[in-house]
């Protein structure tokens, strides 16, 4: 007879394998089915982990180039050691991914090992090495995460023409990295591959680069990432590409119609969104509806169109983030064990991981706009921040929007240093319904970053002390 669970999962991502150790915690039979030869899905094995350690590396190597000298350190010979850094990115990947099957074992979570197909509504068929076996179970949780979006006509072989793994595993600097799309992956690894020598040109379809962030925060960035030596194609289109001998050119046209040029390079990392990953689960069969994009469809509490089967993360609508993910997985299973878990959609925070970092939680000023909302605005730069001016990087600024009359915040927009960070403060308040005088009466040790979300907050009310 099939091995029966309360829940199956199939996925290992930060969406699947949080799931699975809380649905564990909270006493059911659980098992989690991966493919890979590792658990935790694309973020932590060939995106958000590996990524943020290339950054991270990176930075120091332009830092020691390039800032170090102001603070009197002098470095002589700096040379780069990129199958080092490498290595270093891999060790970090490895230590996390057996962490995670570490909290497996611990939990009594079981990884069945393979590629899973949904059979029929409370069964599960995992294929591996040649053989399939079915399990059975209570409830069956899509949490299959997304893939890189293909352009068409260019073909990736992650060498020369790369989508984001490649990327994050190049042999060598290259010369010249073209980077389609404008988003938080394409700014990232750009970033990266910048201040390692390469020369980088980002092209985009739309006017302005991170397009679903407040524009403000996307003009700020665009001005100093252009100041690091990226350049910009904004409203630009790739309409063909082709690999010779001396790299790859693409053939780009002006998004709104126009004469056509050419832009050379040696790699192209192609990086214009991901899309959800659904393939081989058998979906069609047993009836489980999808949009047009080819996402899940689910209600409220993440259920499908069939009973029993629910699905999270990148595969639902929303963004496509492993946070989301996480706390999406957290309150199904919460709620499959009689709690009454509900996530706040507008406190989830999104963070562009380049230096400076861009953050953000809740609405931008345009939405507002948008949506007819009297707002009022509090802004405050680093350049007035104590710790940001000891510690050399006062780039960037805060932004508040609170509702006008009530004073509820309603969106808190950041460029600056460590702003995926301070974000986290903005978020809580919005959890809690606070107000930006809320914000502006909790006193924040000094000197820190965070006083910069202080005065932010009190300028909203047109009373900032230091600015």
């Amino acid at each position: 007879m099939a091995e029966r669970y309360d829940i199956v999962i199939v996925g290992a991502g930060p969406g699947g394998y949080v799931a699975a150790i809380r649905a564990a915690q909270l006493g059911m039979k659980t098992a989690c089915v991966e493919r890979r030869a590792t658990l935790g899905g694309t973020c932590l094995n060939v995106g958000c982990i590996p990524s943020k350690a290339l950054l991270q590396s990176s930075e120091k190597f332009a830092e020691a180039g390039h800032r170090l000298a102001e603070h009197g350190v002098i470095v002589g010979g700096l040379s780069l050691d990129l199958p080092a850094m490498m290595a270093r990115k891999d060790q970090v990947v490895g230590t996390l991914t057996r962490g995670v099957e570490f909290l497996f074992r611990k939990n009594k979570v079981d990884w069945l090992k393979g590629s899973a197909r949904i059979a029929a509504p409370g069964r599960v068929a995992v294929a591996a090495d040649g053989a399939v076996s079915e399990v059975e179970a209570g409830a069956i949780l899509i949490a299959t995460g997304s893939d890189s979006t293909r352009l068409p006509g260019l073909e990736i072989d992650e060498e020369r023409i790369v989508s984001s793994t490649g990327a994050l595993s190049l042999a060598s600097v290259p010369r010249r990295l073209a980077v389609i799309g404008g988003g938080y992956i394409g700014l990232e690894l750009g970033s990266v591959w910048r201040r390692l020598g390469a020369e980088v040109t980002v092209i985009e379809f739309l006017d302005r680069i991170v397009p679903g962030m407040d524009r403000e925060l996307g003009r700020t960035l665009q001005r100093v990432l252009a100041r690091s030596g990226i350049e910009f194609r904004l409203g630009a289109k790739v309409v063909g590409g082709r690999a010779g001998n001396e790299g790859v050119a693409l053939q780009l046209e002006p998004a709104v119609g126009g004469e056509r040029s050419e832009l050379k390079a040696d790699v192209v990392l192609v990086a214009i969104g991901r899309r959800a990953y659904t393939e081989g689960l058998g979906l069609e069969e047993i009836g489980v509806a999808r949009d047009e994009a080819g996402r899940i469809k689910v209600d409220a509490a993440y259920a499908t169109s069939v009973a029993g089967i629910y699905a999270i993360g990148d595969v639902i609508a929303g963004p496509m983030l492993a946070h989301k993910a996480s706390e999406e997985g957290v309150a199904l299973v919460e709620r499959l064990a009689g709690q009454k878990t509900v996530l706040d959609y507008d406190a989830i925070p999104a963070v562009v991981y380049t230096w400076p970092e861009v953050a953000a939680v809740g609405r931008s000023e345009e939405a507002l706009k948008a949506e007819g909302i009297a707002y009022r605005a509090g802004k405050f730069p680093f350049t007035a921040t104590p710790r940001a001016r000891t510690n050399g990087d006062t780039e960037g600024f805060v932004k508040v929007l609170a509702e006008e009359g009530s004073d509820r915040v309603l969106g808190v927009h950041i460029i600056g240093p460590d702003a995926g960070t301070l974000i986290a403060e903005a978020a809580l308040a919005m959890e809690f319904g606070a107000s930006a005088e809320d914000i502006a009466r909790t006193c924040h040790a000094h000197p820190t970053l965070n006083e910069a979300l202080k005065e932010a907050a009190l300028a909203v009310d047109g009373r900032a002390i230091h600015a």
